[in-house]
């Protein structure tokens, strides 16, 4: 297969948390990271169809940081898809990405291109940590999954599940999970894939039998620590780690959804495809007939 049979790639970045640090000098680590990514996406040799920011935008969903994060996004030229995290806050995020659908005080849609049903939910609650998903936005989901038969790619910024970070995670039986559960049910076999952020780590887990993962983030990372944790006495465990930030790329072909990571840092090519290394690739591509 060659590189003309790509139909679509689809970026996602997520917990960039702007705002975290404001006044730290130079410049704060998170704006460091942030650019440090979408340099990357500009410098690849991957044409993105979309830009997925999904959720935690800012760090207090305050209009400054907002404002901030969409100049830096103007000046690459991406299809932005933003969604709302914990952080955030709706009226910001529409003061900031006038042009993101919103629907009955949510910001949850759906984007359709290439065959692909892309349903971007909203999880957020102000004022809570963790995620939510009323019945209205339950009944939304239902609605738009039964408009197509179309395969959906569905975002969401709360992973509904246990990872096993614990203090990270939201209990097994909270309503808003069955809630999610409930919007999918009949739906399953339409839904290639769940995507996540939050947890700030890698997870690869399934949900409703649909494969569900969490994208890293791009502020710095949450330690993999399965220990339990008492919120009344401090035990001096790592929490935040310096690990570099990651993004995600979904490819789609039409049939196909496949989904990579990379992370960004400082690494640097070993080799190039030059004349040496032609009686590989040949070999290589010639196995495939």
């Amino acid at each position: 297969m060659g590189r003309e049979d790509i139909i679509m790639l689809i970026a996602q970045i997520t917990d960039i948390h702007i705002g975290f640090d404001p006044d730290a000098k130079p410049e704060e680590l998170n704006r460091i990271r942030f650019r440090a990514v979408l340099d990357r996406l500009m410098k690849a040799p991957n044409q993105l169809e979309f830009l997925i920011l999904s959720g935690d935008i800012t760090d207090r969903g305050d209009e400054e940081s907002f404002t901030k994060t969409a100049a830096m996004l103007a000046k690459r030229g991406f299809n932005l898809l933003p969604m709302v995290g914990n952080h955030d806050t709706r009226k910001e995020l529409l003061r900031a990405f006038p042009d993101c659908p919103t629907e009955d005080g949510f910001v949850h849609y759906v984007v359709e291109r290439e065959g692909l049903r892309i349903i971007c939910l909203d999880t957020l609650e102000e004022g809570r940590h963790g995620g939510a998903f009323c019945e209205a936005r339950r009944d939304w989901l239902r609605r738009k999954l039964a408009e197509s038969e179309l395969p959906c790619l569905i975002f969401m910024h709360h992973p509904p599940v246990v990872s096993g970070i614990d203090w990270m995670d939201p209990g097994p039986d909270e309503p808003w999970i069955a809630n999610v559960a409930a919007g999918l049910e009949g739906f399953e076999d339409r839904v290639l894939a769940i995507h996540c952020g939050h947890l700030h780590r890698a997870l690869n887990t399934s949900f409703c039998g649909i494969p569900l993962s969490v994208t890293p983030s791009v502020a710095p990372l949450v330690s993999l620590d399965f220990r339990d944790i008492s919120g009344e006495k401090p035990d001096a465990r790592g929490l935040i780690t310096t690990e570099s930030p990651t993004y995600a790329l979904h490819r789609w072909d039409g049939k196909n959804l496949v989904t990579h990571y990379e992370e960004v840092s400082d690494w640097d090519y070993l080799a190039y495809y030059g004349p040496h290394l032609q009686p590989m690739i040949r070999e290589l591509m010639g196995e495939r007939d």
